[in-house]
């Protein structure tokens, strides 16, 4: 069985944790070379996962504990507020959690769970923080092809993380993004995509393992409950960016994503939602080649819209995106060739 939190994130006052409950094996490391065969073979192993409905977590924090129980598909959510505002160390929080409780009803309930427990880690960003950077993931830090089932496939199971390569200078973006004016590298990072959570783990290992700055992760469920059939890419992303924007009411942001899906209707959307609060846009543009989608055409008539308040850059690389981010600001200019 597995008691699985994702990196989430929260305030001095309010820690927002979410994970899920399976009983399943933990899933082998990935080999170097991933063969189809078996790559279908984990592919599968990830998609039918077995979920344990009503299964009870106590969650411990200081003097504090509480509980919360699963839903239907396993997952756990909840809000957790602390005996005295956090201090800020390095922005992280551990937070324990341990399984204490299985449905009488399940297969299950004849098990032992105490001696499951994980520890759940939540961002809390510091006062000082100047802005927080949200990010999509497919198309925008790594090359997935999300518009191309096949393709999508072909790159998200069949190969390794250390083979599979961001953008070139996304990991070096980022960490100055992070990093800012005030040179803190306090400036939190949050990672929005519609991958199902299924995908966390590998997800997490590729931006580890290439220098990408931690930070939440969140991503979708996929199951089969009425909300989750009808919330599409755009819903789920805007709901998603909204509940970070409210979370942090006073922090400024900046957007970046691609020109495959719909990120630049949602940045839109988040832009008229949230007035003054977003710095700067950034879409890759995923049709660099000129395929004659007229993807380019929609991004800049999006851009047109909310220039007065907002700039949205098309940009055909990592390159174009910092030398912008460096003029308005937003982060120490990269030095010059050779210095």
């Amino acid at each position: 069985m597995l008691l699985l939190p994702y990196r989430s994130y929260g305030t001095a006052t309010r820690l927002y944790l979410v994970g899920r409950v399976l009983d399943d094996e933990p899933l082998p490391a990935p080999a170097d070379r991933t063969s189809t065969l078996r790559g279908l073979r984990l592919m599968w192993q990830r998609i039918e996962t077995d979920e344990v409905p009503g299964a009870e977590i106590e969650v411990s924090f200081g003097p504090q504990t509480a509980r919360v129980t699963t839903d239907d598909e396993g997952y756990f959510r909840l809000n957790l507020t602390p005996a005295e505002p956090l201090p800020w160390n390095d922005g992280w929080h551990p937070v324990p959690l341990r399984l204490v409780g299985l449905p009488r009803d399940s297969r299950l309930s004849g098990d032992q769970p105490h001696a499951i427990a994980a520890t759940a880690t939540v961002l809390v960003p510091p006062p000082d923080a100047e802005f927080g950077i949200i990010s999509d993931i497919d198309d925008t830090i790594v090359e997935t092809g999300a518009t191309s089932l096949p393709r999508m496939f072909r790159n998200t199971f069949l190969r390794h993380y250390r083979e599979r390569l961001p953008f070139a200078g996304v990991a070096e973006f980022y960490r100055a993004l992070q990093l800012g004016r005030n040179g803190k590298r306090n400036n939190p990072v949050f990672y929005v995509s519609s991958s199902p959570w299924n995908l966390y783990d590998l997800l997490d290992d590729f931006m580890r393992f290439h220098g990408l700055p931690a930070g939440p992760i969140l991503l979708r469920d996929f199951g089969l409950r009425r909300r989750n059939l009808r919330e599409g890419h755009l819903d789920h992303k805007l709901r998603e960016i909204s509940q970070v924007f409210d979370t942090y009411p006073t922090l400024p942001f900046v957007l970046i994503g691609d020109s495959g899906q719909r990120d630049p209707q949602i940045y839109r959307e988040v832009v008229r939602r949230y007035p003054g609060r977003v710095r700067a846009i950034y879409i890759r543009d995923v049709d660099a080649a000129r395929t004659g989608t007229g993807r380019d055409t929609v991004v800049t008539g999006y851009a047109a819209e909310i220039a007065a308040t907002v700039p949205m850059l098309l940009v055909p690389d990592t390159a174009a995106a910092m030398a912008h981010a460096s003029s308005i600001g937003l982060m120490v200019p990269p030095p010059a060739n050779g210095a």
